[in-house]
Order: C-alpha cells, then structure tokens, then sequence
C-alpha cells in the first residue's frame, strides 16, 4: 500500500470531510462547527491540515487550530483515522510541536465506545512521540447555574503594570498544582514560566482593564483573577492565590469576582479549565455553581 501523507491545499475541505467521524470524542464535542466552518474564521487553515492517503482514500487526518493572527498553530485539536499506522506516521511527518488537546465528554470513561475512541487516540499519539501530560475538566457557567453572591472579604482593584503581574506569577508557581506549570518550571524555570502566563494572557482578545488584582481589607496582596475571552467568548482564563493565603478558601472568592464582572459585560456562557488534580480548584468551581461539562487529556 502507498501511503501519501501532505497538508491540504485551499480548496480542499470535502477531502477532509471525506473520513468518517462518529463524532464521540474530539473537536465534535466542542460543538458543531464543521471544518468550513472554522477555515472561514482563519482558525484552521490548509497549511497546518495534514491527511494520510492510501490508494485514493483518507485513512488520517490532522487539523491544527490557531487565531488568524498567530504565526504557528496553538493546539492540534482534531485527529482522526481509520489506520492506526497510518495516524501515526502523520502526527510524525507533521512538522508542528504544539499540544494534542483531545476533548472528551464527561463520564467519558463509563461509556465503551468513548473510552474506546479515546484510547486508540491516545496510543497513536504516544506511538508517534508524544506523553500525556495532564487531564482537566471543562466548566461551563450559565444564568441557569445561579449566579452566587459576592464574598466581602477581599477588594479588588485594576493594575495596570505587568510587572506586578509577573511577580505574581513568580510567587504562586512555587509549589505550584498546575500540570502546564510545573513542565514549564522544570524545563526552562520559574521566570520563563511566568512570563509564559502573562503572554497567554495577553494572546486573549479581551480588554487588558478586565484583570484585577486582589488584597484582604487590610491591604495585603492575596493573588489575582483574570476574567477574559478567548476566540470562543468568554472564559476564566486565570485565578492564583499566593502561598502564604492558601487554606481560606480565597479561590472561590476569585471566581466568583471574575464571573460577575462577565456577567456584567454581558456573559450569559462562562468557560472555565482546571487541572483533575487541582482538588482546591475544582472544589471552588463546584462551590461557584459551575458544572463539569467536559474533559480534556493535553498530550505533548
């Protein structure tokens, strides 16, 4: 069997429509915009959709997401095959090293036929070089979830210098629960990690006003909480609390501030992201009215 394995050209989407998807795991869970759909948002694009083909017919294909304005894709977000052999040997000639950030649903794991989709993707990817980082949950906020009140205990003010952001960052990675993190520190250290965060943040399409600092009533700095949007609309896109403030709870009071100030900019669907492991997190999200919608496994 020859096996052509290339990136698409314009014009080129039946093509990769032409692999069948049962739509159990992957970019289909997010929702049900097709290929077309987000090549005309510039977020796929030919040059990062690699296929697999065998005698005519499309047994893998691979699209990489990123925003009209990014130099390299962000996330490989959707793979898929019929020959395992053949996904593998792609994800390998694919000349791209960002993240396979594979969407699951929830309860992902009691379903067979989910599970068993989840799998085969997982193991071509590990064949083809890449380790499971972390798995994390999906939240999604709506006005149905209740919108809960305000703790009083902290106050909250605008800051508009990314240096008092970064030091932030440098404090609250110490020790830090978050999977991304901790790869970051260990591999390239503790200020590369932080200035990581902050370029993330300031990729978002939202306004730089919306991020906020945090202090108890007496004045002493707590941590931070950023509500923000991405290209999907509006997201908690970071909430921190310095180490010596852990163990009050000041998680949930973060979260509840970034979900009202969206709400007032007129958010009626929050997401939100939090490491399996990240029990403290997951609690305040679970406190805050926020249901688990979804799963993700981050390979690298």
């Amino acid at each position: 069997m020859t096996l052509v394995i290339r990136p698409l050209v314009a014009g080129e989407e039946n093509l990769f429509d032409s692999l069948p998807d049962r739509g159990l795991v992957g970019r289909p869970v997010l929702g049900n915009l097709s290929y077309p759909d987000l090549r005309a948002r510039g977020e796929y694009r030919p040059e990062w959709t690699y296929v697999a083909i065998a005698e005519g017919t499309v047994v893998a294909r691979a699209a990489w997401w990123g925003t009209p304005s990014d130099p390299a894709p962000v996330a490989l977000d959707c793979f898929d095959f019929t020959d395992a052999d053949a996904a593998v040997a792609l994800l390998r000639a694919a000349p791209f090293t960002a993240e396979y950030c594979l969407t699951l649903p929830a309860g992902w794991r009691t379903t067979p036929a989910v599970r068993a989709e989840a799998d085969a993707r997982i193991d071509a990817a590990t064949a083809a070089g890449m380790r499971i980082l972390v798995e994390r949950y999906r939240y999604q906020w709506t006005p149905a979830c209740g919108l809960p009140d305000r703790p009083d205990r902290l106050r909250y003010r605008e800051e508009p210098d990314d240096a008092v952001f970064l030091d932030i960052f440098r404090r609250v990675h110490v020790d830090s629960l978050d999977a991304h993190v901790q790869a970051t520190v260990a591999e390239s250290g503790l200020e590369a990690a932080a200035q990581e965060d902050l370029d993330i943040l300031r990729w978002m399409p939202a306004p730089r006003s919306w991020w906020r600092v945090a202090e108890t009533q007496e004045g002493s700095l707590v941590g931070l909480t950023v509500p923000s949007r991405n290209p999907g609309g509006p997201v908690v896109a970071y909430i921190a609390v310095l180490p010596e403030h852990r163990g009050h709870g000041y998680a949930y009071d973060l979260l509840v501030e970034a979900t009202h100030l969206l709400v007032a900019e007129g958010a009626d669907r929050i997401v939100a992201n939090t490491d399996v492991d990240n029990i403290p997190m997951a609690k305040a999200f679970a406190k805050a009215g926020y249901p688990i919608t979804q799963h993700r496994i981050d390979l690298v």
